[in-house]
């Protein structure tokens, strides 16, 4: 038993340190793999601001072609599902807005061309809202919304 455990610990040792010679000889060469992340978006005050930050239009046209999927009442704000899909073809991204957050845009998906239009998240909610879901294409903005209750506070209370 005790052999077993001591050949682990020299297996384990020997590859770490054949990993940090690879390291130190710039053979293995760490990368930084970053989001872009559009953060004046994401800390906008209100859904028109964050549209613009984030897409650089808040025109907005409300269409059956998107269809949002929330609870009529969360009981918990903390956590409410949220389905989003559409039926245009050639969507660039889908992103989610809670109208009653202090900041409402709350996730933004990018979607790579002939991905299937569809994102499925839970988000959290300050009190009961709409959930909007706001969808680009190269057409324009397309949106959908849903009134949801919250029955406690996801956002800090």
């Amino acid at each position: 038993m005790i052999d077993a455990k001591r050949r682990i610990l020299l297996k384990g040792s020997l590859g770490a340190g054949a990993i940090g010679v690879a390291l130190g000889a710039g053979l293995l060469t760490p990368r930084a793999v970053l989001a872009d992340w559009p953060e004046a978006a994401f800390k906008a005050e209100d859904q028109a601001t964050a549209l613009k930050e984030l897409l650089d239009s808040d025109a907005v046209e409300a269409s059956d072609k998107v269809m949002i999927k929330a609870p009529d009442i969360a009981e918990n704000g903390a956590v409410v599902p949220v389905t989003v899909e559409s039926d245009v073809d050639g969507v660039e991204s889908i992103s989610i807005i809670a109208s009653g957050n202090n900041t409402p845009l709350v996730a933004s998906f990018e979607l790579g061309e002939g991905a299937v239009p569809f994102v499925s998240t839970r988000i959290k909610m300050a009190k009961t809202a709409d959930v909007v879901a706001v969808v680009q294409t190269a057409d324009g903005l397309l949106s959908a919304a849903k009134p949801v209750k919250v029955t406690i506070g996801g956002c800090g209370g």
